[in-house]
């Protein structure tokens, strides 16, 4: 029962998360951002190399667990930990 007038269609891509090769795009563009500077900056290209590897591989297996994992671990973080111990 639908009242006339209160429901649109709504596209899915608007509601599902921006990613990049499986990887939330901010963490992509943050991962991708810290292994150019290895790998450019500091010449260090098997250690830059090796940080977007890990990074990324790190972020898509993360994101297929929870799509919105970056917004749920900066919702952790802000938490203050009243019951520890």
């Amino acid at each position: 029962m639908t009242i006339e007038g209160y429901e649109i269609p709504l596209h899915r891509s608007l509601t599902e998360p921006i990613l990049m090769a499986g990887a939330p795009r901010g963490v992509a563009i943050i991962n991708g951002t810290l292994a150019a500077a290895l790998g450019l900056g500091l010449q260090l290209w098997i250690a830059g190399l090796a940080v977007w590897l890990l990074g990324h591989a790190a972020a898509v297996y993360a994101a297929k667990k929870d799509p919105r994992f970056m917004e749920v671990l900066i919702r952790h973080v802000r938490h203050k930990g009243y019951l520890s111990c």
